[in-house]
């Protein structure tokens, strides 16, 4: 009977078990510090270049850089605890991670790295087009050098006094609200990911079991 349960948990357990298992460490930390990289690369480099004109949206514009490295740090957590869950094989070279807990792993290191990939993605993009345009609303410049050239085009009214439209300064708040919110929506993707990888990493097969 002990020898049956010896080749179940053989079987249950193969030595490249631990492989899969690190591999969900792996993914979690680089796609979600991928995510986050690629999220501070577009958002960072709008936010140099709007600051040139209008230096003053700076430090206001640079919510969506924070909100691209928070993604790191669910990589981060998610990889701290896939590590601290692999044991080490026993002093008799015997395996006891199981090829159940390694799939978890893996797919608890998907689900957060591809989720903060993707998240970030989202932001940088939104990120990118967002503090560019509050800057140009802010800086009261038009995309189109030659406006005055062009019919069709008309130029950024500086302040409407008594007309009833709308002030520059409101125009600014209302684009930076509208890129905010979108900015959160796009860090819920990769919060999503992280929660179903807490769920799943829990699941877990100790060959010691059997």
């Amino acid at each position: 009977m002990a020898e049956d349960n010896m080749d179940s948990s053989y079987g249950l357990c193969p030595s490249w078990a631990l492989s899969v298992g690190y591999l969900g460490v792996a993914s979690a930390a680089v796609l979600s510090n991928w995510g986050s990289a690629w999220g501070t690369w577009k958002a960072g480099v709008s936010l140099v270049n709007t600051g040139i004109r209008h230096p003053g949206s700076v430090m206001k514009n640079v919510i969506p850089i924070v909100m691209a490295g928070v993604i790191g740090i669910y990589g981060l957590i998610i990889a701290v605890i896939l590590a601290e869950s692999i044991p080490k094989p026993m002093d008799t070279r015997e395996n006891v991670y199981s090829i159940y807990t390694g799939m978890a792993h893996l797919c608890a290191g998907l689900c957060c790295g591809l989720s903060g990939l993707a998240a970030g993605g989202c932001i940088g993009i939104v990120g990118d087009f967002g503090v560019r345009s509050v800057g140009y609303r802010a800086s009261n410049i038009s995309l189109f050098p030659s406006t005055s050239e062009k019919s069709g085009y008309a130029t950024i009214p500086d302040d409407s006094g008594d007309s009833g439209d709308v002030s520059g300064s409101d125009d600014q708040n209302k684009l930076f609200v509208g890129m905010l919110i979108m900015l959160i929506f796009s860090e819920a993707l990769a919060l999503y990911g992280l929660i179903v990888a807490l769920i799943v990493s829990q699941h877990s097969f100790s060959c010691g079991e059997v």
